[in-house]
């Protein structure tokens, strides 16, 4: 039964945890708040500085997930200018980082704030608090340190001697039994001698070492400040004279910009348009403003490397020599070290070239960037107003949609947008920004995939990308109109499709909607016959032939519209398209076809494949009905068939021997069987009796005929021998077609 004192037991301890983490939650908030300002201080100074001297000038969006940012200013004479990065941008900025300065001055070293481990920080403190040790195990880890507890009693003091677990009798209440429980006590030695007191009394305790108690604040203060940190300075010094130029860039992570399009597509007469958006983000804690942006649409190498924190190599311990007289061998730790050298500088040269596309960084800064080659792009020119009331007409769809604000250029072997006019985007905020806007060539179409499961073709287009623009992955939102005369009429939302990177002059397919004006039927069909019997090297060799066709039939429901039915029929691989003799386009795993419906007609299509195989058997293995109906049919020869008799009448000597010798040891075996009989029963004749005497007459009898048989029986696997040698030997290297 559990006495009722273990329960006031249970809230000392938790008292004492909940003091001691108050005491830690304490120092560590003010190490946190002083860290706080501290941050906050230099993020004053530092965004002063930034903003006032460097401002970004030009960012560089690409696919990969990483900006270029380059920026730009004037500075005069000795000067040092702070950039701050957040934490997981700083081994991007390590990585990448270029500095030029323009008007002859000198670059110096480039100073950061360096991130220790933080287990490593707190262990060299006087009191290691990586592990977050509990208050007991604190005092634990101050064995030989003066401290003072607060104990019901009064305030104990003396030195830490240990901190042990005992066990502690609990007196029951009357008529209940006692129970023990290990507690923590510690031992402290005061001028009394050595005292022990239940820490589970202890509402609270101080360190008397004052140099202590300062290793565990400034502890508690390291830890604030590592949670407390979430963006580092960085210090770029420059040294000249006078005013000049200088300009900074780097490279780090920032959102994938993405496209998103608008596909205008004519009810009967007209040209197609293309609406395209470039989306940008601005993740960054700082304003872009009149920035000069470029959206780059290769995707170079990037990675991550952690060149931040400081790595320790593991280093081996090599025992102290202790056999007397005998000196250490240096020669041969030379060369250890030697090679230990060597291989840590191949392992340095591994490491520039795994961070070989930094140099690329500046080489855009040194003037590439600035060297365009303009590549112009088709604009609608015409704007005109609604003509009704409750729709956007298809040429106001067409022509008075937003401008495209990039224009595409090629710098060295990548494609990008250039904006023409700056941009401004303000922290933590998105845009949307025209990048395309140019007709097209569009040609509407239905497509059918039997893969699909439907029995309606989807509604879709055929685009070729008529621009002079890198058309990049995204969603395209399809809008249709119907005519109203000269144009005008309404346009509307028809769908979304899906398209991937369209070079100039490449065509694409854009399904957008299920085309249920429009019924579809498939029917198919497989066959496998023989064409051509003949025999190989003493065998048969089958020419099979595999016939895979699908039949595929359309109703064009729609009275008014035609269409055109782009059927995409799996492609077989090894298989030999025989019907059509041509399709309109092959892929990799399918062939395209085109038919045409008129209105209200119907029209189907037949795609056959074809493949033949060998199969090989036996000679022996087919019948003779077989082989004269294949020899009625054309697929066997007359030679063939001939060859085949002679082999099957050797075949047919071979079986006569098999079943002469089979028989034979039926007899042995009956013979034998009979003779155990006629011992068994002469066991129990009297010898001077006629009956054994004719029990060993017919034994006598029975021995002869069994030795004629095995003559018989060798003689006859004799000639089976030699008649399978006799067809073996016809069969071998024949070949008759």
């Amino acid at each position: 039964m559990r006495s009722p004192t273990l329960p006031r037991h249970a809230r000392r301890v938790a008292i004492l945890l909940s003091l001691a983490g108050l005491a830690l939650s304490t120092s560590a908030a003010q190490a946190q708040n002083s860290a706080r300002s501290a941050a906050a201080s230099s993020a004053l100074t530092a965004d002063a500085l930034a903003d006032d001297s460097l401002p970004i000038r030009r960012i560089t969006l690409y696919r990969s997930g990483v900006g270029f940012f380059q920026r730009d200013g004037a500075i005069s004479g000795d000067t040092k200018v702070q950039l701050r990065f957040k934490i997981d941008q700083v081994n991007d900025i390590l990585k990448s980082l270029v500095l030029l300065d323009l008007g002859g001055g000198r670059i110096d070293a480039v100073s950061y704030a360096s991130k220790d481990p933080l287990d490593r920080r707190l262990a060299s403190f006087g009191i290691n608090i990586a592990d977050n040790p509990s208050a007991g195990e604190i005092l634990s880890r101050l064995r030989g340190t003066p401290v003072s507890l607060t104990t019901p009693g009064g305030q104990v003091s003396g030195t830490v001697m240990n901190v042990e677990r005992r066990p502690t009798v609990f007196p029951g209440s009357p008529g209940s039994q006692t129970s023990v429980h290990d507690l923590p006590w510690i031992n402290l030695i005061t001028p009394a001698g050595i005292r022990s007191v239940d820490l589970t009394s202890v509402s609270g305790f101080s360190i008397d070492d004052r140099s202590l108690a300062d290793e565990l604040s400034k502890a508690l203060a390291a830890l604030a400040e590592y949670r407390a940190e979430n963006a580092k300075t960085v210090d770029l010094s420059f040294s000249g004279d006078g005013s000049r130029r200088v300009v900074v860039a780097y490279v780090h992570e920032m959102p994938v910009w993405k496209t998103s399009y608008r596909l205008i597509l004519p009810d009967s007469s007209g040209s197609a348009a293309i609406h395209g958006w470039a989306i940008v983000e601005n993740t960054t804690d700082q304003d872009w403003t009149d920035v000069r942006l470029s959206l780059v649409a290769g995707r170079p190498v990037s990675f991550q490397m952690d060149l931040y924190e400081p790595l320790y190599a593991p280093r081996p311990t090599i025992p102290v020599p202790m056999v007397a007289g005998v000196m250490p061998r240096q020669y041969q730790l030379g060369a250890n070290m030697q090679l230990l050298s060597a291989m840590e500088r191949a392992a340095d040269r591994e490491v520039l070239a795994d961070a070989a596309p930094a140099p690329a960084a500046a080489k855009s800064v040194g003037g590439q960037l600035s060297s365009r080659a303009g590549r112009g792009f088709v604009r609608a020119e015409n704007e005109k107003e609604l003509r009704t009331a409750y729709g956007v007409s298809l040429d106001d769809m067409r022509t008075g949609s937003a401008a495209a604000q990039a224009q595409g250029t090629e710098v060295g072997e990548i494609f990008q947008y250039e904006l023409a006019n700056p941009v401004t985007i303000e922290r933590q905020r998105s845009a949307m920004i025209p990048i395309v806007t140019s007709p097209v060539q569009a040609r509407r179409v239905s497509i059918f995939n039997i893969t699909d499961g439907s029995d309606h073709p989807m509604r879709g287009v055929e685009v070729k990308n008529t621009t002079d623009l890198q058309l990049l992955p995204g969603p395209i939102a399809v809008f249709e109109g119907s005519s109203g005369g000269s144009g005008e009429g309404s346009s509307s939302y028809a769908g979304d499709a899906e398209v991937g990177h369209i070079p100039p002059g490449a065509t694409r397919l854009l399904a957008y909607a299920v085309d249920l004006d429009v019924q579809a039927i498939t029917k198919p069909e497989s066959t496998q016959t023989v064409s051509k019997v003949r025999i190989v090297d003493g065998v048969f060799e089958q020419t099979i032939k595999q016939r895979n066709s699908i039949t595929y039939a359309f109703d064009n429901k729609d009275l008014k519209r035609a269409r055109t039915v782009l059927v995409e029929s799996p492609r077989l691989p090894g298989w030999d398209l025989s019907e059509p003799k041509k399709p309109l386009e092959t892929t990799q795993n399918l062939y395209r076809f085109e038919i045409p419906l008129e209105p209200g007609k119907t029209g189907s299509l037949s795609v056959i494949q074809e493949r033949t195989d060998l199969s090989r058997a036996a000679i022996t293995s087919f019948d003779l009905a077989t082989l004269l109906a294949w020899r009625q049919d054309g697929k066997l020869s007359e030679d063939a068939l001939k060859a085949f008799r002679d082999a099957a009448a050797r075949q047919s000597l071979i079986n006569d021997s098999e079943r002469a010798i089979a028989e034979i040891d039926r007899e042995v075996q009956s013979i034998s069987q009979d003779q155990g009989r006629i011992r068994e029963n002469m066991k129990t004749v009297d010898r001077n009796t006629d009956l054994y005497r004719r029990y060993a007459t017919k034994l006598n009898d029975q021995e002869s005929s069994l030795e004629a048989l095995a003559t018989r029986r060798a003689d006859e696997q004799t000639r089976l021998e030699q008649r399978r040698r006799d067809l073996a030997t016809f069969l071998k290297g024949l070949n008759v077609d």
